[in-house]
């Protein structure tokens, strides 16, 4: 009698355990197609602001390599790492908002059209905030401008009060930026823009994220 009950017993874990496993793999599913789903919007909204900004096209895509690259290079959790690279695929969303003649400008900017792209970071937030990513994209990309002294925009945050997938990626805008040509300028070259950084390192750009990019650099980092 122990032993049919032994049996029934065992059948029941057994059956217990298979069901609990296909829940799991439901839900593993189920998440997996919701990520695919977000990062196809996320895409989205970064073909959108390309389109408006043609000399930009392919700059936040740069971006967000570099920043993966320099994310992975100081050895930052997984979920860090894919924060990273969906806020750095959409920080200039908030361009949609600045008139495509002021983005496309070769000459200098005036204050009040300086003032406008100021304000692209918080116009990013107010669209990213409505859609509940399981990353914190609206805050990366609201602090993207922001600087460690407490001179960047929109909010002059200081040090910690950036969070540090924004430090990264203003490392990586920068150094996309002066790498690549633009309407007012050629491009400046991968050695100027390093320069650049290591000499504001610690009083506009975080030290360790300076250093991983620079790092990478040394160890032959191309963009794609």
């Amino acid at each position: 009698a122990w032993k049919g009950g032994d049996e029934m017993f065992s059948t029941a874990i057994i059956r217990d355990i298979t069901e609990r496993m296909a829940a799991e793999k439901a839900l593993k599913d189920s998440y997996e197609k919701l990520e695919r789903t977000l990062e196809g919007i996320v895409e989205a909204l970064g073909a959108a602001i390309e389109l408006r900004d043609p000399y930009t096209a392919g700059h936040q895509r740069r971006v967000a390599e570099l920043a993966v690259a320099i994310a992975e290079e100081m050895g930052l959790p997984t979920e860090k790492v894919e924060a990273t690279r969906y806020a750095a695929l959409v920080h200039d969303i908030g361009k949609l908002a600045v008139p495509a003649e002021i983005l496309a400008k070769p000459a200098a900017l005036t204050d009040t059209e300086f003032a406008l792209i100021k304000f692209h970071p918080q116009q990013a937030y107010d669209i990213l905030k409505e859609i509940d990513f399981p990353w914190p994209l609206a805050e990366i990309v609201l602090q993207h401008h922001e600087r460690l002294d407490g001179s960047g925009y929109p909010n002059g945050l200081k040090g910690d009060e950036i969070l540090l997938e924004a430090r990264i990626i203003a490392v990586a805008d920068v150094v996309e930026a002066m790498s690549s040509h633009r309407p007012y300028r050629p491009a400046l070259g991968i050695e100027a823009a390093c320069d650049e950084i290591k000499a504001k390192r610690g009083r506009l750009y975080d030290p360790d994220v300076v250093d991983a990019c620079v790092s990478l650099f040394e160890k032959g980092f191309s963009f794609a």
